[in-house]
């Protein structure tokens, strides 16, 4: 990908992620919830750029870092989520301010390690934050599936087939 489409593509997946943050959500530990950090993992790592030639140990310690900052974020990010399980058993989540101070601080540590690189004359690449923000995606997913085995109880509702199927009350007939 050219650097303006990974502008537009990181700019796409912030802005995704920040406003379903804010919005209570059903968390689906299912196969969907991997999805788009493996999908943004492929994009970063089929780029060619990601490490500059002239500076690679340079670039590879700031990748290093990036890939740090992102999954110290993710985790950072998934602890501060608001989690609860309701009476038919699904489980939910929502953002927290302190999720956002997590964000704050996650994209302030990029920038400044945007600025070391550029101070020491390392072409940065967008590859290398998509490899970051899937790093984020995937330790938050990783995090919350953690958290809502243990949020749920064995024999709560959603555990097995038919669980979380709604049933209808039962009336008695007029």
């Amino acid at each position: 990908m050219s650097g303006l489409l990974d502008a537009l593509a990181v700019t796409a997946v912030f802005g995704l992620v920040i406003t379903r943050q804010f919005r209570a959500g059903r968390i689906d530990t299912g196969r969907r919830q991997w999805v788009l950090p493996v999908v943004l993992g492929i994009l970063a790592l089929r780029e060619p750029g990601m490490i500059d030639a002239h500076h690679q140990t340079a670039a590879v310690l700031l990748l290093a870092a990036e890939v740090i900052v992102g999954l110290v974020t993710g985790a950072g990010w998934a602890w501060t989520t608001r989690i609860w399980v309701e009476t038919d058993g699904a489980v939910w989540s929502r953002g927290t301010r302190a999720g956002v101070a997590v964000w704050g601080v996650g994209i302030t540590l990029r920038v400044g390690l945007y600025g070391v690189g550029a101070a020491l004359g390392v072409h940065q690449d967008g590859s290398a934050l998509l490899l970051a923000l899937a790093a984020t995606l995937l330790v938050r997913s990783g995090v919350l599936a953690w958290r809502v085995q243990v949020a749920r109880p064995s024999g709560a509702p959603g555990a097995a087939y038919r669980d979380a199927v709604a049933r209808p009350a039962w009336k008695e007939p007029a």
